[in-house]
């Protein structure tokens, strides 16, 4: 096995670890099938992690990171702030359509989290990082667009988090494209309304 530097084998196991979550579900994914799934030897996953705690901790960082990442890269100016806000939506939800046993797992994450003794901050931990990358997405939408938002961010963060995390379970659970592209629109129609534009 070729000699890896421990922050690269780290992200190889979370990598791993989504993929085998997504495809297998929380409970039935061991630390071991994770490592077969990597490709690495039990030792290596010890060496890189404590627990499989800090496993699912890095996991959830590292979805949600990734959401937004892309959301962030691909905010750009249009023609009206409507215009920008909804182009973001559209963004994240193209991932959602995309990745949809991806955007199940973090529900499943979230679930399990809150029922195994010891797991309940990961819970906790998630919906903070959800609220900080929306407060992080917001800015960036109002430096692209040059305003200043009516409301306070930390309002405008937590309702971005609290509608797009029920947009997506009602779309994972009832599959209505046409409802969910309405809904964004409303949402981006809603926070245009808060923002100010």
């Amino acid at each position: 096995m070729a000699r890896m530097p421990s922050a690269e084998r780290r992200r190889q196991l979370v990598e791993a670890a989504v993929r085998a979550m997504a495809r297998d579900g929380v409970a039935r994914t061991t630390t071991r099938s994770i490592c077969v799934e990597a490709g690495v030897s039990l030792s290596v996953f010890h060496y890189c992690f404590d627990s499989k705690q800090a496993l699912l901790e890095a996991a959830i960082g590292s979805i949600t990171d990734n959401f937004v990442a892309l959301v962030k890269a691909n905010v750009e100016p249009k023609a009206t702030l409507h215009d920008t806000v909804r182009g973001a939506l559209g963004t994240y939800w193209a991932h959602v359509t995309a990745y949809p046993a991806e955007h199940m797992l973090t529900y499943e994450l979230t679930q399990h989290a809150l029922r195994e003794p010891g797991f309940e901050h990961l819970a906790r931990a998630q919906y903070e990082k959800y609220t900080a990358s929306g407060t992080t997405l917001l800015e960036e939408v109002c430096t692209v667009c040059e305003v200043t938002p009516r409301v306070p961010m930390a309002v405008l963060a937590h309702l971005l988090a609290a509608t797009i995390d029920g947009l997506t379970l009602q779309y994972l659970v009832l599959g209505d494209e046409a409802t969910a592209e309405a809904l964004l629109d409303a949402t981006a129609a809603h926070l245009v309304t808060l923002i100010g534009g």
